[in-house]
């Protein structure tokens, strides 16, 4: 059995002086807290097609993702709560032979079949296999499609609910890795407040292109109410430098919530980066907290 999803998820003042100096406010929308087994806002994205595959008949699910996805891991955990079949095709192809790290052992407890491909190809086979899989529904990697968007617009709902007079002072942050959150965020708003999404990865251009697209399937129409902060991914995919490292141990400490390093970490970063360069002074920026951090070594 699937466990039900706690929503409308909490949402957090912090208060903290740097932002008052500016006459700013930080919130924190817990999104890490929505679901009990699928991690973070995988949630939000992954219920409309878990409804889609059901109503479908499917009697599994594929996706595809790298050794440490937690879209994999929350496709696993979902797939098992459903009493589905799930398969991952996993980028990595030297992975297979050796022992499972955390990420992928997790996802094996919960049933899933691991199919480890070379690096090289690995975009090219994850296209490719879509047809050869009867009755499975397949699953981009990142979980972030048309269904995905919609089901991220709930968080611009929730908000709308939760904070009074949400308008053209807001700014609901996330950072931003295959678009699909900050699509859905940025579709969900009412006139007034802004969506800004934090690259984790380099691609400037490229990411600004998958959120339009994703708006195009998702929702039939282009939106403009969003932007992409693209100066804080901490030189790519999966690193963490030492300053994010210390900054992302100062805001544990200092308001005792934890903080995932790869999305979440970059996100706070860059706004207290914005907020001194002047960029989101007098405005209320509420921060949804998209994940949990890795277990402990």
């Amino acid at each position: 059995m699937l466990p039900a999803a706690v929503l409308p998820t909490p949402l957090m003042p912090v208060d903290d002086p740097e932002f008052a100096a500016a006459g700013a406010e930080l919130w924190l929308k817990r999104d890490d807290l929505a679901h009990p087994t699928v991690p973070g806002n995988k949630w939000r994205k992954l219920a409309p097609n878990l409804e889609r595959a059901v109503a479908e008949g499917a009697r599994g699910l594929l996706t595809y993702g790298g050794a440490y996805s937690t879209h994999v891991r929350a496709v696993a955990a979902a797939a098992g709560g459903l009493g589905l079949a799930s398969v991952g095709v996993i980028r990595g192809a030297e992975l297979a032979g050796q022992p499972r790290n955390w990420s992928l052992a997790r996802a094996e407890r919960d049933g899933m079949v691991l199919e480890f491909v070379e690096r090289s190809v690995y975009r090219a086979v994850a296209g490719g296999r879509v047809e050869r899989r009867a009755g499975y529904y397949v699953l981009p990697e990142g979980g972030s499609n048309g269904l995905a968007v919609r089901g991220a617009a709930v968080i611009a709902g929730e908000l709308a609910d939760q904070l009074t007079d949400f308008g053209s002072r807001d700014v609901v942050c996330c950072a931003v890795g295959t678009g699909g959150t900050l699509a859905g965020i940025a579709a969900g708003l009412p006139a007034g407040p802004q969506a800004l999404g934090v690259a984790v990865l380099r691609g400037e251009g490229y990411l600004e292109d998958e959120v339009t697209v994703l708006h195009r399937a998702g929702c039939g129409r282009e939106f403009a109410n969003w932007r992409l902060a693209h100066g804080w991914h901490g030189g790519g995919y999966g690193r963490v430098p030492p300053e994010l490292e210390r900054f992302a141990g100062w805001f544990e400490a200092a308001y005792g919530v934890p903080v995932e390093r790869r999305y979440v970490a970059k996100a706070l970063w860059a706004v207290y980066g914005l907020l001194r360069a002047g960029e989101l002074r007098d405005r209320r920026v509420t921060v949804v907290v998209t994940g949990v951090p890795d277990p402990a070594p």
